[in-house]
C-alpha cells in the first residue's frame, strides 16, 4: 500500500503513518498559505502504477470476469475510508508461492482529475526549482521532512522502496498489431515456430518501417507473465427482502454481518474443489481449487468468467499400493490438504479486513468463507469425516447412525448436528473414531462464522441426478423384472426409442439400457419422461405384494413436483416447507417400493441429507441453485484437462498456470476491444444443387423420387412459383436472369443469427425433419394476414442458397403457413436475415 498526501505529496507506507503525517501537514499548511488553489475534497490522494480510461465501458461489457448487474451488498452503515480497486495479480507458477493476496490483491488509483505522479522525499529537490512553489511551502515540507524522520528513521528505508515499486508501470500490448498476433498464438495454441513464421511473414510483406510485432514468441509470451489481469466488480445492492434466494437472504449472512463491525461489509467466498484426472488414462491427477463470491448474483455467478483459479492443491502420492492404503499415508494427504487450506486462506482473516473500491464508492469489507461446494467424498475431505458408507456415522452433517440411514420418521431430538465444538471434544479425548471423524485436526475449527459440517452443502447434481435419480432407475428396471419378466425391460426401452427430438431433450434412438455410463444431463433427460415410460407398461396382478404399475408412475410422479420445487429461485418459508413435504412424500413411497431390492436397504447417506439437510441449507445459505456443481464441472476442462496437453509434461504445474494466465489476458483484452457480434448464417450438409437453366428438368426429376418426404416435394413443387413471386416484390423477374448463372443450393439445415437452428431433411438422426417456426410479420403488411399479435406460424420446406454473379448471395427459406390468409399470395419466401 502507498498514500500520498495531499499537501505535500510526500508518499508513505503505511496509514497509521500516514494519518499522522497528514495531521501535521495539515496544521503547518494552514499557517503557511492562506488561501489555496484547489479545494482539497478527499481525505487523501491514491496512488496508481497506470490509469484504466476504460474502466467504466468494461463495466457494461459482457465478457468481463464479473456481472455487469448488482453485486449483494448488504449495507449497515455507509462509513467507509481508503479507496482500493481488486485486481487479480499474477498467477504464481505454483502453489507454494499462492497466497489470497494474489488473487484478490489491492491496486490504487487517483482521481480522474489529476494525472499518476510519483513523488519522494528523495526527489523533492527538483520540485524547490519550481517559480510556483512558495517558501514558506519549501519550509514547511522540510520541517515535516525531519519530523518524519526523527519518528519514523526505520521505516524511512521501507517507505521509499514501497514507493518505488508502486512506480513500476505495468506492461501492456504496445499496439493492437502486437495483441492480434498473441491472441492467434493463444487461441489457436500456436507453439513458436509457428509463431515466428507468423512474423517474419508479416514483416515481409507489410512494408512498414518498423515493425509492431515482437522480435519472437517467446518475447511476446514473457511480455504476457508480467501482465495483470483487472477483475471488476458490480454496483451495490442493498435488499432486505427475507425471502430465501440471493445467499444474501440466508440466515448465515443476517447472523455473519451482526458479528461485523459496523460500517462494514460482508464478502462472502464460495470454495469448489475437485480433483480430476489430466487424460483419459487417468495416470495423472491434479486437484484444483476454485474461488468465487457469494454477494454476485447467483445466474451471474454461475457462469464460467466468474469462477478463478485460486490455486492446485499438493497431491501426495504413494510407492505402492501397500503404502497406499496404510493409515499413515492417509493421514499425511489429509493433514496435507487441511495445511494447504490454511496456507491459502488464513490470509483472510485480517482483524482490520480489507477495503474495496466500487464504482467510485468505498467499501470496508471483511471477508468470510460461507460454503463449500463438493461432491460426497470431497465434503467428507474438508470435514474430515470417514468417507465409507458403511462407517457407524457416514453423515457429515449429523451424527446419524447407519442403520437409520433410511429412517425418514426420525425427529429433531433424534439428531445431534455436528459442530465444531463436540467434534473438537471428541478429537481431544482421541475418541474421534466413536463418530467417524479422522484423527486430524481440522483446519475449519479455528475459522470464524463457519461450520464446516454444515457448510459443505448438499449438491443437486451429485445427490439427485447422478445419485437417488440412478438407484430409482436401477431399482424400477429390478422390479418390474422381477415381477413382470425381461420382455417388459425391453418394451421400456423400445418406449424411449420412440420418444421425438425436441429441444434441450436429448433422444435416445437406440434406447438406454446398454448405456453403462450416463451423464447428469442425460439422466435430467430421462426425468422429462420416464412417467410416460412406465405409465401403463404392465397390467396389475392379483398376486399379494404386487406392485402396481400406478405406484411406479406415482414415484416417478412425486420425483418430479420435487425436483421442480428444488430448481425454485425465491423460496418463501411455505415454499420450503412445501419442499420438505414433497420430499418425504417421495421419500417415502420410494423406500416403501424399493427397499427389499437394496443390498444395504437403502442406506444411503445421500438419501438421508436429501430429506433432513437440504432444506435447512435453503434457510443457512438460500436457493439451491447457488450452490451446485453443474457450472463447475466444466472448468476441469478449461484449467486442467486442455492446458495439460499443450505442456511437455514437465513442471506441469507451472507450464498450466502460464497458458491459463495468458489465455485470461487475451480474454480480457478481447471483451474491451471486441463487441459481442451475431455469428453469420452457417449451412449444415447441402443436399442438392442446381442451376437456372436446368431448374424445371431437375426438380421433376427429385419430385419423382418416392423415398422424398410430402413436406420436401411440396416445396420443390412450389419453389420456382415462389421464387418468381418473391423477385417481382423486389422488381425482378426470374426470366431476367436466365441469361446470367444462377446457382441454387439446397441445405438440410442452417444456424441463423444468435445461434438458432433451422432444419429441413429427409434424415436427421434417420428421422425426417421439418422445422416449425414463428415469424413476425412486418408492420406494413400485418393487416394482410391472419395472425397471432402479429406473428405468423409455418413450416419450412425447403432452405436454399441462391448464388449469383456479380451479386451477394440470397439466403431464403421456403415456408408453408399455418391458417395462413393473404391478400397478396399465399406461399411466400422468406428471407433468412429477417428472422
Amino acid at each position: 500500500m502507498a498514500f500520498e498526501c495531499p499537501f505535500c505529496n510526500r508518499v508513505l507506507s503505511s496509514r497509521s503513518a500516514y494519518s499522522q503525517h497528514v495531521k501535521r501537514c495539515s496544521e503547518n499548511y494552514d499557517s503557511s498559505s492562506s488561501s489555496s488553489s484547489e479545494e482539497i475534497q478527499n481525505e487523501f490522494d491514491i496512488i496508481t502504477p497506470e490509469q484504466d480510461d476504460n474502466s467504466e465501458d468494461n463495466r457494461n461489457n459482457e465478457i468481463i470476469y464479473i456481472s455487469d448487474d448488482e453485486p449483494m451488498f448488504s449495507s449497515r452503515s455507509n462509513e467507509t475510508s481508503d479507496i482500493m480497486q481488486v485486481e487479480i495479480d499474477e498467477l504464481p507458477q505454483s502453489m507454494n508461492s499462492l497466497t489470497f493476496e494474489e488473487f484478490a490483491s489491492i491496486r490504487y488509483e487517483e482521481p480522474a482529475s489529476r494525472e499518476p505522479e510519483f513523488e519522494t522525499n528523495e526527489s523533492k529537490s527538483k520540485s524547490d526549482e519550481t517559480e510556483t512553489e512558495t517558501e514558506s511551502e519549501s519550509k514547511s515540507d522540510k520541517t515535516e521532512f525531519e519530523s518524519d524522520k526523527t519518528d519514523n528513521e526505520s521505516d524511512e528505508s521501507e517507505e521509499s522502496e514501497s514507493a518505488e515499486e508502486e512506480t513500476e508501470t505495468i506492461p501492456k500490448f504496445p499496439n493492437n498489431t502486437y495483441s492480434d498476433l498473441m491472441t492467434l498464438i493463444i487461441q489457436h495454441n500456436l507453439n513458436n515456430k509457428a509463431g515466428n513464421a507468423i512474423i517474419r511473414f508479416f514483416n515481409k510483406h507489410s512494408n512498414l518501417p518498423t515493425s509492431p510485432l515482437p522480435k519472437n514468441i517467446e518475447q511476446g509470451r514473457k511480455l504476457m507473465d508480467r501482465m495483470k489481469l483487472i477483475n471488476l466488480l458490480n454496483k451495490e445492492k442493498t435488499n432486505n427482502n427475507r425471502n430465501y434466494n440471493e445467499q444474501y437472504t440466508s440466515n448465515w449472512w443476517a447472523r455473519t454481518e451482526k458479528t461485523l463491525p459496523t460500517g462494514s461489509y460482508l464478502l462472502s467466498i464460495i470454495l469448489y474443489s475437485d480433483a480430476s484426472t489430466t487424460d483419459s488414462l487417468g495416470k495423472n491427477t491434479l486437484h484444483p481449487i476454485f474461488v468465487t463470491l457469494g454477494n454476485i448474483i447467483t445466474w451471474r455467478r454461475n457462469k464460467p468468467d466468474v469462477k478463478q483459479l485460486l490455486a492446485y492443491l499438493p497431491i501426495i502420492k504413494a510407492k505402492d499400493d501397500t503404502q497406499k492404503i496404510s493409515e499413515e499415508h492417509k493421514n499425511i494427504v489429509r493433514r496435507t490438504f487441511h495445511k494447504s487450506l490454511k496456507f491459502l486462506l488464513s490470509s483472510l482473516y485480517d482483524d482490520n479486513g480489507i477495503e474495496l473500491e466500487l464504482n467510485n464508492s468505498i467499501f470496508w469489507c471483511f471477508p468470510r468463507i460461507s460454503m463449500i461446494i463438493s461432491d460426497w467424498p470431497e465434503a467428507c475431505t474438508f470435514a474430515l469425516t470417514y468417507k465409507s458408507t458403511k462407517s457407524n456415522y457416514p453423515c457429515h452433517f449429523c451424527l446419524v447412525s447407519k442403520e437409520d440411514l433410511s429412517n425418514i420418521n426420525l425427529n429433531s431430538n433424534q439428531i445431534e448436528p455436528k459442530s465444531h465444538n463436540n467434534m473438537k471434544l471428541y478429537y481431544k479425548n482421541n475418541t474421534g473414531k466413536n463418530v467417524s471423524i479422522e484423527n486430524v485436526r481440522n483446519f475449519f475449527w479455528s475459522v470464524p462464522n463457519i461450520n464446516i459440517y454444515a457448510a459443505t452443502v448438499p449438491d443437486r447434481m451429485h445427490h439427485l441426478d447422478l445419485g437417488l435419480f440412478q438407484h430409482q432407475l436401477n431399482f424400477t428396471k429390478i422390479l418390474i423384472n422381477k415381477q413382470c419378466g425381461k420382455s417388459f425391460i425391453d418394451k421400456m426401452n423400445n418406449r424411449v426409442k420412440l420418444i421425438l427430438r425436441y429441444k434441450d431433450l436429448k433422444s435416445f434412438p437406440n434406447g438406454f439400457l446398454h448405456l453403462a455410463l450416463l451423464t447428469a444431463s442425460e439422466y435430467r433427460s430421462l426425468m422429462k419422461i420416464m412417467i410416460f415410460i412406465v405409465d401403463e407398461l404392465y397390467e396389475d396382478s392379483g398376486s399379494p405384494n404386487f406392485i402396481k404399475n400406478n405406484k411406479i408412475t406415482e414415484v416417478y410422479l412425486k420425483w418430479n413436483k420435487m425436483y421442480l420445487l428444488s430448481r425454485k429461485e425465491n423460496y418463501e418459508e411455505s415454499d420450503v416447507t412445501l419442499l420438505q413435504e414433497s420430499i418425504n412424500e417421495w421419500a417415502k413411497l420410494f423406500i416403501e417400493l424399493f427397499k427389499e431390492h437394496s443390498k444395504s436397504e437403502l442406506q444411503f447417506p445421500k438419501l438421508h441429507s436429501w430429506v433432513f439437510h437440504i432444506c435447512s441449507s435453503i434457510r443457512e445459505f438460500g436457493a439451491i441453485n447457488g450452490y451446485t456443481t453443474e457450472t463447475y464441472e466444466s472448468l476441469h476442462k478449461d484449467y486442467v484437462k486442455k492446458p495439460y496437453k499443450l505442456t511437455n509434461k514437465k513442471e506441469i504445474e507451472k507450464q498450466i498456470m502460464k497458458i491459463i494466465r495468458r489465455k485470461a489476458i487475451i480474454t480480457e483484452s478481447s471483451s474491451k476491444e471486441i463487441p459481442k457480434t451475431p455469428i453469420a448464417l452457417k449451412y449444415s450438409k447441402k443436399l442438392y444443387e442446381f442451376c437456372i437453366q436446368n431448374a424445371e428438368i431437375y426438380i421433376q426429376t427429385r419430385m419423382n423420387d418416392p423415398d422424398l418426404e410430402k413436406e420436401m416435394k411440396l416445396g420443390f413443387e412450389k419453389f420456382l412459383e415462389c421464387l418468381d413471386a418473391y423477385l417481382d416484390f423486389y422488381d425482378r423477374k426470374l426470366s431476367e436472369h436466365e441469361e446470367i448463372d444462377m446457382i441454387f443450393h439446397i441445405y438440410g439445415g442452417v444456424t441463423l443469427k444468435f445461434g438458432s437452428i433451422m432444419r429441413a431433411t429427409n434424415k436427421f438422426h434417420k428421422k425426417p425433419i421439418f422445422s416449425n417456426i414463428a415469424v413476425e410479420m412486418n408492420a406494413d403488411e400485418i393487416f394482410e394476414y391472419t395472425s397471432d399479435n402479429g406473428v405468423c406460424f409455418a413450416q419450412v420446406l425447403l432452405i436454399t442458397e441462391i448464388i449469383m454473379n456479380y451479386e451477394e448471395p440470397m439466403h431464403l427459406a421456403l415456408v408453408q403457413w399455418y391458417d395462413f390468409t393473404s391478400s397478396i399470395i399465399n406461399d411466400k419466401c422468406i428471407n433468412n436475415n429477417n428472422k
